[in-house]
């Protein structure tokens, strides 16, 4: 078998899955679907394929509608998961797999503003049309024409769509890396000496905390509302734990933390960070979801 589009084709691997993750939330499954997107091209025949003017084009729309199917069928597989559903969490791509060397799939996903996990939470509070339409336009910049052929709905649908989707997106000036960088180290120096009043004070009073563990390992399962109360919680598990180390990494291009216990992975942790106090906090436990942390 011959493939003339060889080289086009594998060039937009990193492409959809830096889609498909966007759309879906789980590298896990965004992998499967840039699997199956590529079962499909090759299905095809030698004709069918010589035929396709664009193979990007017809890879992005293959592996939207799969997303959008997926999409679909969430809120049932969501009501089986044991406790909170929160995105996967993808490292900084020096980090990955703790070498310098990006391994795969790391090389193949972008972190931008449209990977942090405040704005993956947002997007997974949208339905599957709106969520297709905002990504699909907002982030990768395709016209309303090309997103109306994917979702099957017209371009002035779809227009309305992304205006529904960028709506609920918060459009003001969050706080630069670096002050980031500040609060969530003053965070993790608090958690460490057990620090209650200092984790208080980091802490927003209408925070709020949510923890994703899918029933295999130890966690809160419905999210904590209130700094004092989320500061408390923090201080039980420090004093579960003492032989934990936490780490400084990048989660989801911005300044979070890693948990350790003897070199493994254990908890990722994401912030959202307003006027210097941290409103809400991401605990990733569910071990399936920390594979690219952990492996190696």
């Amino acid at each position: 078998m011959t493939d003339p589009h060889l080289p086009t084709v594998i060039s937009e691997r990193r492409q959809l899955v830096n889609l498909a993750y966007r759309l879906l939330g789980s590298l896990a499954e965004a992998e499967d679907v840039v699997q199956e997107t590529y079962a499909r091209w090759y299905a095809l025949s030698e004709r069918q394929r010589r035929e396709v003017a664009a193979p990007g084009a017809w890879l992005t729309t293959v592996a939207s509608r799969i997303c959008l199917d997926l999409l679909g069928s969430a809120r049932a597989r969501r009501e089986r998961y044991v406790g909170e559903w929160i995105p996967e969490p993808v490292p900084d791509r020096s980090e990955w797999l703790g070498g310098p060397t990006p391994a795969d799939p790391a090389d193949r996903v972008t972190l931008d503003e449209s990977i942090g996990m405040a704005f993956l939470v947002v997007l997974d509070s949208m339905t599957p049309a709106e969520r297709v339409a905002f990504v699909l336009h907002d982030v990768f910049r395709y016209s309303f024409a090309e997103v109306a052929d994917i979702v099957g709905r017209t371009p002035a649908a779809c227009r309305q769509l992304a205006s529904s989707a960028r709506r609920r997106i918060r459009t003001s000036q969050g706080p630069s890396r670096t002050e980031r960088a500040e609060v969530v180290r003053d965070f993790k120096r608090a958690w460490e000496t057990r620090d209650i009043e200092a984790l208080i004070g980091l802490l927003d009073p209408q925070a709020t905390a949510t923890a994703d563990s899918g029933g295999l390992a130890p966690a809160f399962l419905r999210p904590i509302t209130g700094g004092e109360q989320i500061a408390r919680t923090w201080i039980e598990i420090a004093a579960r734990a003492p032989e934990v180390t936490l780490l400084e990494r990048t989660v989801n291009g911005q300044p979070g933390l890693v948990a350790q216990l003897a070199d493994a992975t254990v908890s990722v942790y994401a912030f959202d960070i307003a006027d210097g106090r941290i409103t809400r906090i991401w605990a990733m436990r569910n071990p399936e979801k920390l594979r690219p942390w952990t492996a190696g």
